[in-house]
Parts: C-alpha cells; sequence; structure tokens
C-alpha cells in the first residue's frame, strides 16, 4: 500500500540513521496526541516542543546539511526528505511550514560561494535553529523583478540595508535569514543574511492567523559587511529562482501528508456510523466519493515520487525536473484539495468539529495551492514546454526508483535559469504503451486527440497572449504528463491493474472537463471546438474493477487513529 500510516510504518527503504529519525518524529506527535495537537493550533502556540524534540534527534541538521559540511549521516537527500515532508504533513502543516521555510533559506546559502556561511548554517543546524526565506515583499508579492530592498554602500566595503520582506515564514526565530534585496545605483541582485535579533531588524508582526509565523520584517540601517553576502548580480537571481525549484516540490508532499490523514479519520468515522438503517459506507455514492479520494491519493503519491526520482538524477544536459517540479507543486496540491472536498461530502458536518484532525486539514490544504507561487504561475511556466514534449523528444536512459543514501549535489549547483524551451523529454508515449487498459486506452485516445489539435488548429497569436485561454490548455498538458509519470512508477511499484485503471477512471473525466474548459472560452475557433468535442469522453465502467478496489478502500477502515 502507498499509504504513509504511523501504525505500522516500516521504513525498510531507509539507512539506519534516517530510520532513527522518523521513527523518533512519529513518536513524538503520537505522545503529544490529537487534543494537544488541536490546542497548539487552536492558540496558536510557537512549536517550541517540536523543535526542541528535532534539536535533541538533530533531524533539520542530519537531512538538511550537505555531506560535505557535515558527518556521515548528514546529506541532502531529495527521497528522504520528500518522507520527512510527508510525516510533517501528516501531522499538520504548522510542523511541515517551519520545515520547508528553513529549506528555503538554506537555499541560497547552500548556493553561495561564501563558505563561511555555509559553515555558519551547518553550526546552526546543529543548535536546533530555523532559517528563513526573504523574498517576497508586499506591493510587490512574488514580482522579485520589483523588489525594494536595498543594500547601500557605505563606502568602506561595508553595507546598510533598508527595506521591508513580507509573508517570511521563520522569521521571527532564523538568525540567518537569507534576504534579496538590490544594490543601490546599479540595481544589481544581491543575497545577503539577517539576524532577527539585531536592533535593526524589527519583526513588524505575524501576518497570518495561524500557528504559523510568517513574518513581516523590516531592516532599517542593518549593518551588512561583505562577509554577510551571500550571491551578487545575475548569480543571485539565479539563486533565488533555483531555490524556489527545490523548494515548492515540498509543498505536494504536504498535501500527501494531510490528504492521507484526513482520509483515515473520514473512512475510520463513515464506516462506523449508521444512518437509515445502513452504515454510511454502504451508501452508493460514499464508497464512490470514498473510491475516487483513494485513487487521487494515490496518483499524487506516485508522481511525486517519480518527480523526485528525476530530480535527483538531473544535470546540466538533463533537466526534465523543471517540468514535472512545479507539476508537483500545482497538481498534487490542487488533487490535494479535491481529496479533502471528497472526503468532506462523506462526513459533513464531523469536518468541522474542534476534535477532529479534519478540521484542521479542511483548512489548511486550501494553503498549499497558493504558496511558492500560485496554480496560475506554475501552468504559465509547463506551458513553455509543451512543443518539445509531444514534437521533439529525445532518447534518455530508463532511470529507477532513486532510494540510494546520497547527496543531490546538483541541486545547489542548477546553474542558470535561462533556456526552459528547449529542455527535451523522452518520449511519453513509452508509459503508455507499457498498458492494455480499458481506460488508460481512453486516456490514449484523448491525449491523441489534444496532439492532433495542437498540430491542425494550435492557439494563434491572439490566442498565446490570451492567459485564460492557455491555463485551460495547460491543464490538459499537465494531465498527460501527470498520467505519465503515474504508469512509469506504478510499474516500479508494483501497483494492480485494477487501481491503475481506476486512477485512470478519474483521469479520464478530468480530461473531460478541461476539454470543456476550452471549448467554452470565448476565443476558441470553430476547429478547435470540434476537437475538444472529440476529447470529452466517458470512462469505461467495471463492476469486478470497482469492487476490487473498494474492498482495498474499505480494509483501512481501522488502519489508523491518533490518540487524543
Amino acid at each position: 500500500m502507498m499509504l504513509f500510516n504511523p501504525s505500522n510504518f516500516d521504513p525498510q527503504d531507509y539507512d539506519p540513521r534516517t530510520r532513527e529519525i522518523m521513527l523518533k518524529t512519529i513518536e513524538f506527535f503520537e505522545q503529544k496526541g490529537k487534543r494537544k495537537l488541536k490546542e497548539d493550533d487552536r492558540n496558536r502556540t510557537w512549536y517550541t516542543d517540536f523543535l526542541e524534540s528535532q534539536r535533541d534527534i538533530q533531524a533539520f541538521a542530519t537531512f538538511l546539511t550537505p555531506k560535505e559540511y557535515g558527518d556521515g549521516d548528514t546529506r541532502w537527500d531529495t527521497f528522504r526528505n520528500c518522507g520527512y515532508n510527508e510525516i510533517l504533513g501528516f501531522y499538520g502543516l504548522h510542523y511541515w511550514y517551519t520545515w520547508q521555510v528553513s529549506i528555503l533559506g538554506l537555499g541560497p546559502i547552500w548556493m553561495s560561494p561564501n563558505e563561511l556561511l555555509k559553515k555558519r548554517a551547518a553550526q546552526q543546524l546543529l543548535d536546533g535553529e530555523v532559517f528563513a526565506f526573504g523574498l517576497s515583499e508586499r506591493a510587490h508579492g512574488a514580482d522579485v523583478y520589483s523588489t525594494e530592498m536595498l543594500l547601500t554602500p557605505n563606502g568602506d566595503g561595508t553595507y546598510r540595508a533598508n527595506g521591508e520582506k513580507y509573508y517570511i515564514g521563520n522569521g521571527n526565530k532564523a538568525k540567518m535569514v537569507s534576504t534579496f534585496g538590490k544594490m543601490e545605483g546599479s540595481g544589481e541582485y544581491v543575497f545577503f543574511v539577517a539576524n532577527y535579533q539585531q536592533p535593526q531588524y524589527e519583526c513588524v508582526r505575524n501576518v497570518v492567523n495561524s500557528q504559523s509565523y510568517v513574518s513581516q520584517y523590516k531592516l532599517t540601517d542593518y549593518p551588512v559587511p561583505e562577509s554577510e553576502i551571500l550571491s551578487q548580480g545575475p548569480y543571485a537571481w539565479d539563486c533565488a529562482l533555483n531555490t524556489v525549484n527545490v523548494g515548492k516540490f515540498n509543498l505536494g508532499w504536504a498535501s500527501i501528508g494531510i490528504s492521507t490523514h484526513a482520509f483515515y479519520e473520514a473512512i475510520r468515522h463513515a464506516a462506523n456510523r449508521v444512518l437509515y438503517g445502513m452504515h454510511v459506507t454502504d451508501f452508493p455514492h460514499v464508497k464512490q466519493m470514498f473510491i475516487d479520494a483513494y485513487a487521487r491519493l494515490t496518483a499524487m503519491k506516485l508522481f511525486a515520487l517519480r518527480a523526485a526520482d528525476y530530480m535527483r538524477t538531473a544535470t546540466a544536459e538533463d533537466r526534465r525536473y523543471l517540468l514535472y517540479n512545479p507539476l508537483v507543486k500545482m497538481k498534487v496540491t490542487t488533487q490535494g484539495e479535491d481529496v479533502i472536498n471528497l472526503l468532506w461530502d462523506v462526513i459533513a458536518a464531523k469536518g468541522f468539529e474542534n476534535d477532529t484532525y479534519f478540521e484542521m486539514a479542511a483548512r489548511d490544504i486550501r494553503a498549499l495551492p497558493k504558496l511558492e507561487g500560485t496554480v496560475h504561475v506554475n501552468i504559465a511556466l509547463i506551458i513553455k514546454f509543451i512543443a518539445n514534449y509531444f514534437f521533439n523528444p529525445k532518447e534518455f536512459p530508463e532511470i529507477g526508483r532513486q532510494t540510494q543514501p546520497a547527496n543531490d549535489d546538483f541541486l545547489f549547483r542548477q546553474g542558470p535559469t535561462k533556456g526552459l524551451g528547449g529542455i527535451q523529454f523522452h518520449n511519453y508515449s513509452i508509459a503508455y504503451s507499457g498498458y492494455d487498459l480499458p481506460n488508460v486506452n481512453v486516456f490514449k485516445e484523448q491525449i491523441a486527440v489534444f496532439k492532433e489539435t495542437l498540430m491542425k488548429a494550435p492557439p494563434d497569436g491572439a490566442q498565446l497572449k490570451d492567459i485564460d485561454f492557455l491555463l485551460s490548455v495547460g491543464e490538459i498538458f499537465a494531465l498527460v504528463v501527470y498520467g505519465q509519470l503515474i504508469l512509469e512508477n506504478a510499474k516500479l511499484y508494483g501497483i494492480g491493474n485494477e487501481l491503475v485503471d481506476q486512477i485512470f477512471d478519474f483521469m479520464v473525466r478530468d480530461f473531460s472537463k478541461f476539454a470543456v474548459q476550452v471549448l467554452g472560452k470565448p476565443s476558441s475557433t470553430p476547429e478547435q471546438v470540434e476537437y475538444c468535442r472529440k476529447m470529452i469522453r466517458r470512462p469505461v465502467m467495471d463492476t469486478q474493477r470497482y469492487d476490487h478496489v473498494w474492498k482495498e478502500v474499505f480494509a483501512l477502515k481501522d488502519a489508523y487513529e491518533m490518540k487524543l
């Protein structure tokens, strides 16, 4: 089974030190219990207990220190970091968030040529500190071109920083805040570190009503010696975007963890509740919603795991991860919302109750598609890859599961962020041709029509400037890539054909939904409308397959319950 379950978690894919940290992290939360978890959430309590626990077991230090700056167990290993992401998300967005923004804060440090600051970061990880990433600003949001944080030379080799940053996690406690700005006069980009303890650093407020501290901070004539500068010029810009490449991938994993916990709670409640003389799980529409939620959740994890394989094998010549990575961010997180919506329709009012994890999950799942660049931003990014993906494939060596305990060096030397349109991919049809299943075959037919549309009725000049039109086209493209990696990983993980075909039941429906969206756009041409009509298909129904998957789902009714 693909789903994480603390009750029987057996991390055999990891080395002994990793297993120890993961099991101790689970033990911390299980001993904390759901009542205290929810109480801290309601009271917006800063998670000192968790941060002290991770310091004691050296979780952040072991997982977030590259091998050359730590001991024999430290490395930046995307595979095990995915697992830790999932565990923290399972117990609550806030615990995952402080880890996530530490990852973002560390990105410009590990990418920096400043060895002194790297060694300082390694020591602070040992000390249990958290980190922060000062990129966005209140007036500009993610428009980092317009950053107003200024570093002004003093004329003696030192600088003073002035400006504000907004929506910065851990900005209340980070002794190393990787802060992005510009050099006054030249407008050259720069990254430097700031310390919340300095008197010229003002932590203005927590800008959200949350246990997570998402700060607004202000620097006023903040002193910056040359030794505190991480990077300058075009390289500082590349560090900003490449850090986001590393960090935004984690949002999909938080969504997987949250959705998994909510799934266990929802099916346990429904299976043990009797209405009108029937168990809730005997109602046909309830079965359908649980099967859909389970299929979507399994697909989320299959895709995210496979995307991690491509991150771990990336090189300057193989940057396929730059397509798969934003899809983990935008597709997996929006699928998480769909899972929660399905489960909430089953448990209804129970999902609002104070003593449920679900109440927290239903609120927090909404955040993930909206952080580290909205869904729209990431769709706009992946559209750049459509032409090469469909019409200019390249041969690459086949890669298997990347579970090896190794440092992912390339993530901190990704190089320039230009040239996305030139990235090539292996032939997507290889994955699809490996399956002869009813709904996979329908999906392949939908893909063939979409590809023909791109050849014979492509977007014209006006449509290429019409973001509303392109977003729906991008959703269809995203589904093709999503299905490809799901099928690749279903083979590697030995997922049964029944579940694979049930996954493509919802994939066919989703494809049809987005085809209807394109069909309804005012700018769609008559030819494009006709092609969209051909893309609208009905999934193949199979009672035997459906019942098989339902048994798999129903077997989880008592799989896990967090103690109070």
